[in-house]
């Protein structure tokens, strides 16, 4: 099934497209021209990287930080294909449970998402992280579903070596248009929610960062070594920031 202007642009969120866009990683901030845009930045990685992973754009790019263009068709079927291909490629040797088309250098709404939740059972009741199955989100958003909120240290592959604890709503309604073109309604709870959210906010121009509780935020290793609890408590208690249970 070809994935049309109208399919993929229904029910997308209305958010305002920046004033101009980036080129691929590292090469910084110009209008988007004939040269570069979303068609050329997908074409190049793919015949770039056939069979590898893309590199991942960190904290500081531009493409980071700007509103990504909803997908209404700039590449077709088969080309679209193999641009996710190579997102899940990109993702899994990461690795990760989230990766958004900006983070590979291109400003478009597309996010894929695959959880295989390798944790220990104690540690996925408490964080109610259970298998996600892999999907892709094309022009996807979310809206909170209640007032549960629970807080979980989040990291990111756009700036590795750090982790910091966000509260975010426990249960989330998403939409999103799949790679053949049918449009979604989900509802999503817990771990699940909580990549939805993440990815999701990739697209909008926010990174966890944004969200998280200052003082939580740590190094990788010291949250190895000191602050890996199934539920951050004793980490709020002793460094003093919020952390949402309700």
């Amino acid at each position: 099934m070809s994935i049309t202007r109208r399919t993929l642009l229904a029910g997308t969120a209305a958010l305002p497209l920046a004033a101009s866009a980036q080129t691929a990683a590292g090469v910084g901030r110009q209008t988007m021209n004939d040269a570069h845009t979303v068609k050329t930045l997908i074409t190049e990685l793919i015949e770039k990287y056939p069979d590898g992973v893309a590199p991942i754009v960190s904290l500081g790019d531009p493409v980071l930080r700007q509103v990504a263009e909803p997908f209404d068709g700039q590449v077709d079927d088969d080309v679209l294909t193999d641009f996710i291909a190579l997102m899940r490629r990109t993702m899994k040797a990461a690795p990760g449970v989230g990766l958004a088309a900006p983070q590979i250098g291109v400003p478009v709404r597309i996010a894929v998402l695959e959880d295989p939740a390798a944790v220990s059972p104690d540690v996925a009741e408490a964080r109610h992280r259970y298998p996600l199955e892999f999907f892709t989100a094309i022009n996807p958003d979310y809206r909170p579903d209640g007032r549960k909120r629970r807080g979980f240290y989040e990291g990111c592959l756009s700036m590795p070596g750090y982790t910091g604890v966000v509260n975010r709503p426990y249960a989330v309604h998403a939409t999103y248009t799949d790679a053949t073109g049918h449009r979604h309604h989900k509802h999503f709870t817990g771990w699940q929610a909580r990549i939805v959210q993440h990815e999701t906010d990739h697209l909008r121009g926010t990174v966890y960062v944004d969200k998280l509780e200052p003082r939580s935020l740590s190094t990788t290793q010291n949250y190895l070594s000191t602050w890996n609890d199934p539920i951050p408590t004793r980490a709020a208690q002793t460094l003093r920031f919020h952390l949402d249970r309700a």
